[in-house]
Parts: structure tokens; C-alpha cells; sequence
């Protein structure tokens, strides 16, 4: 092999190379749900800014979470909520109870780059605001959420039961 062809080789192995990390890179930035889909952790989280949201005891917040044609079917009341005033209002009754949220098995949908649904079980403990007695309400639920216009997930869907055997 002449130098200038040994050059040439090195010049497109090195191009190759460079290739082949440029598209290992942007597959490692996209995971493993592809471009433009979020992942399971991103969707799994949403209820974590949700649980912190009813921490705050300010059912503003929380019905902030919620997109403005949201449907709320609640875990303690017959009510379904299908606007933000009613949101907030079954928000306003259950924070009086200090609900703090546990997970206990979560399985999740990506649906595509806007939506998915976080579906499965958790625990509530509720605090009696008179005799500060605490119980657990054991639950499922399903989320379903959808990406906004301005890139925020919102909560446009939303049940909440007592387990049936619970």
C-alpha cells in the first residue's frame, strides 16, 4: 500500500467512525422509546409532581396539573369532576385529610410523542383532621396524560377506586 492510499484508508475509517458514534450518540439522547417519545421514567414521574402537589395542601396546585377538559373520577366521592372548579373543589375536601401517596405497582403506555397512561396500584395515608388518626385507603388508578401545546404533561384523565377487596 502506497502512503496516499493508506491516508485515504485512514481518512475513511475515521469517517466511518465518526458515523458510527454520531449515531450511537443520538440513540443514547432518544433511548430506547425512539425520538420525540418520552420515557417510562418521564411518565412514572409525573405522579411524583403530583404527590408533591398534594403536599402542599393547596388544591389550586393541584388542579393545575390537570388540562382545562380534564375528568377527574375520585377515589372518595361519587362526584365525577369534569371542569377545574369541580377539581378543585374535590381537592379542597380530600387535602383536608393530609393524603400522602405511595405507589405499589405501576405499568405504563407510552402512547406516542404526546401521550400515555400510568396505570396500577397505591396506598393513601389520610390523616383525620379532627382526631389526627391516620388510615390507608388502598387504590387503582389510571393516568392519563397528554403533552400540551407548550410541552407541559397535563392529567386529562384521571380514576381513583378503593380496591373492591381492599
Amino acid at each position: 500500500m502506497t502512503r496516499k492510499t493508506r491516508i485515504r484508508a485512514a481518512v475513511v475509517t475515521a469517517t466511518a467512525l465518526v458515523a458510527a458514534g454520531t449515531f450511537a450518540a443520538g440513540v443514547a439522547v432518544a433511548g430506547p422509546e425512539g425520538a420525540g417519545k418520552p420515557g417510562k421514567a418521564q411518565i412514572l414521574s409525573l405522579f411524583d409532581g403530583w404527590n408533591a402537589a398534594l403536599r402542599t395542601g393547596d388544591p389550586e396546585k393541584v388542579a393545575d396539573l390537570y388540562a382545562k377538559d380534564a375528568v377527574l373520577l375520585p377515589t372518595v366521592s361519587n362526584e365525577i369532576r369534569t371542569d377545574r372548579a369541580g377539581i378543585v373543589d374535590y381537592f379542597e375536601h380530600f387535602l383536608a385529610n393530609k393524603p400522602v401517596g405511595k405507589k405499589v405497582t405501576s405499568v405504563v403506555k407510552v402512547l406516542d410523542g404526546n401521550s400515555a397512561i400510568d396505570t396500577g396500584a397505591y396506598d393513601f395515608t389520610l390523616t383525620d383532621p379532627e382526631t389526627g388518626e391516620e388510615s390507608i385507603v388502598e387504590a387503582r388508578y389510571t393516568y392519563e396524560y397528554e403533552k400540551q401545546r407548550n410541552g407541559e404533561w397535563k392529567i386529562v384523565n384521571h380514576h381513583s377506586s378503593a380496591m373492591p377487596e381492599g
